[in-house]
């Protein structure tokens, strides 16, 4: 079995030490089930590749095909070549502190997003290459897969489950390789080893952070804990318990907070009428509320007849169940259920749910993303869904100084990672519209202040025609 990461970021040597495995030395390692060898292929300043070769002992083996209906099963099988949760020990033994997100020499590489490639030689797709694209795109890889027949002298046998595989992105190196070590042995939909409960903790710890709003969580689950139903259901309710739990309270919270601040001057219904109006104008009719929360913008949407579907995305479940109460969704009449609908995700993976709409709203969103989140959900909605449309609001920091019971230095929200003032979101939009294609123009949101402008900034983007970017 052979795994490749290949990064072009410079100096490219610096991979070595993201993996603590030197470019100049070739290691080798033994596994209970294999020797594991870590060599470097190429390593210049350009390009910088790093291999994992597991020689699989298949007499170590033995013992987990002894239950094989295939009378030779513990002899004859994949395992010493293709991909599986054989690959994913190794990468938690040999690459234990990358996949921590730990590096002494370069610790500002850890939390840094780097060009990389990761390329699989032989990998099972019990599901065939969808269900391989369905579980990595919406992470953000561009997916390569080359398959073929099972055996060219007999094509009625039908396409291989297994495929060569390369998977690039600009991704940090713990964060691939945590998705490299659940991922493959849901492809395999197999183990070589017991799963006990003790796995749950594995799937909750390398699953943190994107597996929650993953839109095949539920398959990702079950598969990685072997189809035991019981285990499946207890890492689910602790995934979503730990992942929206204390981030709910922190939201709700900060809401409440939020909303007495500017309920003097009727900020928030001003700003869902501004948004509702500039959808309007754009003619679009199919639309998205990225980040919905409970359903306000989606009650002043769902009154026009302009808009034929209207979907509202948010990464909280329990946020989501809140907005269906609010838009009373079980008792919407039939035929008017397809016009409306809530899915859950996230704005930092590629989602092809979100694909095809001809505009796209983020209502005081982005400034609940850190830097490098934030740089994620730009090429999320602006080069993957590329709405015809964007609307963006966010607070104007100029005016917080209007705030008398704002704190000087503090947020509008305890949820809040930044505030821009009025020049840094201008200087933000355009970068947006240069780097993705898009027209912007900037609108302001609430009373005016001769000195600090709006207490709302709102840009507006429309994409430019494909030719002219």
């Amino acid at each position: 079995m052979l795994l490749t990461i290949t990064t072009t970021h410079r100096p490219a040597t610096d991979l070595g030490y993201l993996l603590h495995k030197h470019p100049e030395r070739v290691q080798a390692f033994d596994l209970s089930f294999a020797r594991a060898h870590v060599f470097y292929p190429e390593a210049s300043e350009e390009r910088c590749t790093a291999a994992l070769l597991l020689d699989i002992d298949p007499i170590a083996l033995r013992r987990r095909h002894a239950n094989s209906n295939f009378a030779l099963g513990q002899y004859v099988n994949d395992r010493p070549y293709a991909a599986s949760s054989l690959t994913s020990v190794a990468i938690a033994r040999l690459f234990r502190s990358a996949l921590a997100g730990i590096s002494e020499e370069r610790p500002e590489l850890v939390e840094m997003p780097i060009p990389l490639r990761a390329r699989i030689s032989a990998l099972p797709c019990r599901g065939g290459e969808q269900l391989l694209r369905d579980l990595f795109e919406p992470l953000g890889y561009q997916v390569t897969a080359e398959g073929g027949l099972l055996d060219d002298a007999f094509p009625e046998w039908g396409m291989s489950p297994y495929y060569a595989v390369e998977f690039a992105g600009e991704v940090c190196l713990k964060d691939l390789l945590s998705h490299l070590y659940v991922l493959i042995p849901v492809l395999d939909d197999e183990k070589h080893y017991y799963v006990g409960e003790e796995e749950i903790e594995k799937l909750l710890r390398h699953g943190e952070g994107w597996l929650a709003a993953h839109p095949q969580r539920d398959l990702i689950a079950e598969r990685y804990l072997k189809h035991q139903r019981g285990l499946q259901r207890e890492a689910l309710e602790q995934l979503m318990g730990e992942e929206a739990g204390d981030a709910d309270e922190t939201v709700v919270r900060g809401d409440v907070e939020e909303a007495t601040l500017e309920a003097e001057i009727s900020l928030n219904q001003r700003r869902l009428e501004g948004v509702a109006a500039a959808l309007r104008e754009s003619g679009a009719r199919r639309v998205l509320d990225l980040g919905c929360g409970e359903g306000r913008l989606l009650q002043e949407l769902v009154r026009e007849p302009q808009f034929t579907e209207i979907v509202g995305m948010d990464v909280s479940h329990r946020v989501l169940e809140r907005a269906a109460r609010r838009l009373r969704l079980e008792r919407v009449a039939a035929e008017a259920q397809p016009r409306l609908r809530l899915i859950q995700g996230s704005l930092l993976y590629r989602d092809v749910r979100l694909e095809g709409y001809e505009a796209a709203a983020l209502v005081e969103v982005i400034e609940h993303l850190d830097p490098p989140r934030l740089a994620a959900s730009e090429r999320v909605v602006f080069e993957c869904a590329r709405p015809g449309t964007v609307v963006v609001t966010t607070p104007n920091a100029d005016y917080n100084a209007r705030w008398e019971t704002l704190p000087a230095g503090e947020f509008r929200h305890r949820d809040h990672r930044f505030e821009w003032g009025r020049e840094q979101f201008r200087e933000w939009g355009n970068g947006i519209g240069e780097r993705f294609g898009y027209r912007v123009r900037f609108a302001a949101i609430g009373p005016e202040d001769a000195e600090v402008g709006a207490p709302t900034q709102m840009g507006i983007f429309t994409a430019r025609e494909a030719g002219s970017r």
